[in-house]
């Protein structure tokens, strides 16, 4: 079960929170309360197709959006949730954070927070050099060591969120269980049981939605102590990309098809 026993954060901290592949019709279809409860859910285009890519943007304010839309944090190229001073030009509509630095992470930390990270993909893995580019400008950061260790990842974060409300943090959490191959703690299925493998002939689309949005509704339940610690602060809930789950003969991501693209978006912004 969830452990609830989180303090409550500055109403000028931030918790960004990547689903990773999560798909905008599996997020839409699941029943997950305490993530939908964070603000309204918006079909949002990812910055790029797989985990490495997609991150460096949105660390860099340029976070999943609708190009149509006039609404700061729904279209980052109107108005940016986080935007870094010499990271291009404005947008028509007012950016809720302005930070100086090399990204966000380094732009919170010059503003005297607390940076906490930890993610469960392998692009996240400190052993690799290629994770230095993701992590390196984190105070903190925690790998559990797999996809699916989302408890891990909670418990490493209550054990380092300030125990005050004075001081502002900014949090990242990266979950895996919606990642391929779909499996998250006490599943009924195992976790070697992948049913989207790129060229394989032996996928099924309807499996792999079915585990999805099994994985995001158990994700819902353990995530709400944490949301519910960000109440008063800037919290975004997105994907970084999606999967192929057989459209024109492709299966899971880093391709530029639609529904690799097409994510969940949602946020609620606090004080800046």
């Amino acid at each position: 079960m969830p452990n609830h026993d989180y303090a409550l954060q500055s109403p000028h901290s931030v918790l960004l929170v990547t689903l990773d592949s999560c798909r905008y019709d599996s997020f839409a279809q699941a029943a997950v309360p305490a993530m939908k409860a964070v603000g309204p859910l918006h079909r949002a285009m990812a910055p790029g197709n797989f985990t490495y890519s997609s991150h460096m943007a949105m660390f860099m304010g340029f976070t999943p959006g609708d190009a149509l839309s006039r609404q700061t944090g729904v279209n980052p190229k109107f108005g940016k949730i986080f935007r870094m001073s010499h990271g291009g030009i404005a947008g028509k509509g007012k950016e809720h954070f302005l930070l100086d630095g090399r990204n966000i992470v380094d732009g919170f930390s010059r503003r005297g927070y607390q940076t906490l990270g930890t993610g469960a993909v392998g692009w996240f893995n400190p052993q690799t050099d290629t994770a230095a580019n993701l992590i390196g400008d984190f105070q903190n950061f925690f790998y559990p060591g797999n996809t699916w260790s989302l408890r891990q990842q909670l418990a490493w974060l209550r054990d380092m969120l300030p125990g005050n409300h004075e001081t502002p943090v900014f949090t990242f959490l990266n979950i895996g269980e919606t990642h391929v191959p779909y499996y998250f703690e006490g599943a009924p299925w195992s976790s070697d049981d992948n049913p989207c493998v790129p060229f394989s002939d032996d996928n099924d689309a309807r499996e792999a939605r079915r585990r999805q949005v099994q994985a995001l509704e158990w994700v819902d339940g353990e995530l709400s102590g944490l949301l519910n610690a960000f109440a008063d602060s800037t919290v975004v809930v997105c994907a970084d990309h999606g999967d192929c789950w057989g459209e024109d003969g492709l299966w899971e991501h880093g391709i530029s098809h639609d529904k690799v693209l097409e994510v969940p978006l949602l946020f609620r912004l606090g004080a800046s």
